[in-house]
């Protein structure tokens, strides 16, 4: 091959590596879901916000473009989420006691301080006591994100620990979901879904190991779910349940031969880098127009942003410190207070999963989910500006 041949491929290959070590970065997904709620920031705030409107409304197969993201396309995202809590259970950060008690401590204190912050200011005529869940949960996405672009400063041991918090905060909110924002139940079609899961629970038994046999079921299984008055989001979740995994693969090997491996390595970029921010486009769009200061001091929005910033950072904080000062658990390993207070403030990102479960506690006025919409930025943003700068003032140890 000639020179002047070699090197215009050398140039086009240029960019398409950057791209792929961008793309590979543990911050990227975050990043994308960053500019996707910024830019419905933008068009909802802009001579298109009526087009932004007409076109999530927009009916398709009996749904419209917002269901279809917000029940069919974020069933993928729980099914990621389903097949990572599993992992992890079986073989990961989550398969002993040990391992579990100080992320599982604070996920349970995390999850319990902004609930009753949330519940604190929501009393009365005007309160909406519904949304006591919206603050509960974190953006894993979100959190390690901001934990990644820190680089060396933070230890790997808290690093392992935020995913692991955040992996048990998901399935509490999944569990808050499931008994706590479900509407009346369709019998017939609930016991449909049920069959369906125990058809798929008997191939594993069996021994079937076809992805593709359990996409399609699992197929069906969301019908039913959707149909049933349960969010057919959490056919994701039951759907990953009953994925093979060997307990002796590794996550981290090119070639995974575990079905639920080789699902997760599958469905994880177009989760991180298409769903998820979709979702963000999708619902992150609030008007600002006629907002002022006393909008964000209404019951919802405060009681959000403060269950975020304030309730996250001391429920996690507090069930830690008992946790370790008990002798149930040890801080992490090359981290100090102040570290882990630092992660306890970036658990305070709670966008994906908050923006969900206002939409489930508001469904039908749009006001409220506005008013949602507002406090879970509000909140998310100090939380993950106040995480960021205390945890870059800690100087950085020895691993």
């Amino acid at each position: 091959m000639s020179i002047a041949h070699s090197r215009p491929q050398h140039a086009h290959g240029r960019p398409a590596k950057r791209f792929q070590i961008l793309f590979q970065h543990p911050a990227a997904g975050g990043m994308i879901l960053m500019l996707a709620a910024a830019l419905a920031l933008l068009v909802a705030n802009s001579p298109w916000a009526g087009h932004y409107t007409a076109a999530l409304a927009y009916s398709l197969g009996g749904l419209s473009i917002l269901h279809w993201i917000n029940d069919g396309l974020m069933a993928v995202f729980f099914l990621l989420v389903g097949l990572e809590i599993k992992r992890e259970v079986i073989n990961g950060q989550l398969s002993t006691w040990h391992r579990r008690i100080l992320p599982g401590a604070a996920a349970l204190g995390g999850m319990a301080g902004p609930a009753l912050i949330y519940l604190a200011l929501n009393q009365g005529a005007q309160g909406q006591p519904a949304g006591w869940a919206i603050p509960a949960a974190t953006d894993i996405a979100f959190a390690l994100g901001v934990l990644s672009l820190l680089g060396s400063r933070v230890p790997i041991s808290l690093k392992v620990f935020l995913t692991a918090l955040a992996i048990l905060d998901d399935l509490g909110a999944i569990l808050i979901i499931a008994f706590f924002y479900t509407s009346q139940l369709q019998v017939s079609a609930l016991i449909a879904a049920a069959a369906v899961l125990a058809l798929l629970v008997a191939m594993n038994r069996l021994g079937c190991r076809r992805l593709p046999w359990y996409l399609l079921v699992g197929l069906v299984l969301w019908g039913g779910v959707l149909k049933s008055g349960i969010h057919a989001t959490l056919a994701g979740v039951l759907l990953a349940l009953t994925i093979p995994h060997d307990a002796d693969d590794s996550a981290k090997s090119d070639a995974p031969t575990s079905p639920l491996l080789r699902l997760e390595h599958a469905i994880a970029p177009w989760v991180g880098f298409l769903i998820v921010p979709v979702f963000g486009f999708a619902n992150a769009g609030v008007t600002f127009a006629g907002v002022s200061p006393q909008a964000l001091l209404a019951p919802v929005p405060l009681g959000i942003a403060l269950g975020l910033f304030v309730g996250k950072q001391a429920g996690i904080f507090l069930a830690a410190l008992a946790t370790i000062r008990l002798g149930w658990a040890q801080l992490p390993s090359h981290a100090s207070w102040r570290q882990l207070y630092g992660v306890a403030l970036l658990c305070g990102i709670g966008f994906t999963m908050s923006l969900f479960i206002g939409l489930l506690a508001f469904p039908d006025d749009a006001a409220l989910q506005n008013g949602v919409k507002l406090g879970v930025l509000l909140g998310s943003l100090v939380s993950a500006v106040a995480g960021a700068v205390l945890l870059r003032s800690v100087p950085a140890r020895s691993k």
